[in-house]
């Protein structure tokens, strides 16, 4: 009798929204200096730009970096006139360089939001069996993409209750769902404490 083909991708990532973790206060006119070009938790997360100055209109920086499975991937993030933080939707796993199109008015950071996605199985093809989710404090959605959060769809999706550590399990009929493009879990930070992710 065979054995079981079934393995487990733990996700784990309760990492705060960081606003200058890769790029801290400076006034770059090209590149920035990086001060980091991943992030805490491992996996992929979106990216925020926030300016201290009020001139900055259609001043834009260009992230580039690798998607979820390690693709290329780039993202230009647009800042407004006021002094705020700008937050892109593409999620990075890492990021190489952020490049900005004229120098700002004043000190900008960039850094990560609270937009999570990690990769299941390496990105290749995988069938979803199950899923045990231990919720954190705050209730939120967790999205299961055939592909990356940019281009895949989402096929299942689950949701946390909001009670710090009540765990719920789910249980995929037959075979399991395919994943023929690669599994993205996607996720808000502070909405997960733990998933165990079943596939084969």
């Amino acid at each position: 009798m065979s054995g079981s083909d079934v393995q487990v991708a733990f996700i784990t990532d309760e990492n705060a929204a960081d606003p200058d973790r890769l790029v801290t206060a400076a006034r770059p006119n090209t590149a920035a200096t990086m001060a980091q070009t991943t992030f805490l938790g491992g996996g992929a997360r979106n990216v925020t730009v926030t300016t201290t100055g009020t001139g900055d209109n259609a001043k834009t920086n260009t992230i580039v970096g690798t998607d979820v499975f390690g693709n290329a991937v780039s993202e230009v993030i647009v800042s407004t006139g006021s002094a705020e933080a700008v937050a892109g939707e593409k999620l990075f796993l890492t990021v190489s360089s952020v490049t900005s199109s004229a120098q700002f008015a004043a000190n900008i950071t960039v850094g990560s939001g609270s937009l999570c996605a990690k990769a299941v199985g390496g990105g290749g093809r995988v069938r979803l069996v199950g899923t045990s989710i231990v919720s954190a404090g705050t209730a939120g959605l967790v999205d299961f993409y055939n592909g990356t959060p940019e281009d895949g769809s989402i096929v299942f999706k689950a949701q946390t209750i909001g009670t710090d550590h009540a765990t719920v399990d789910n249980t995929i009929p037959d075979e399991g769902m395919l994943f023929k493009d690669g599994l993205a879990v996607g996720y808000t930070v502070a909405t997960v404490s733990l998933m165990n992710i079943f596939h084969s």
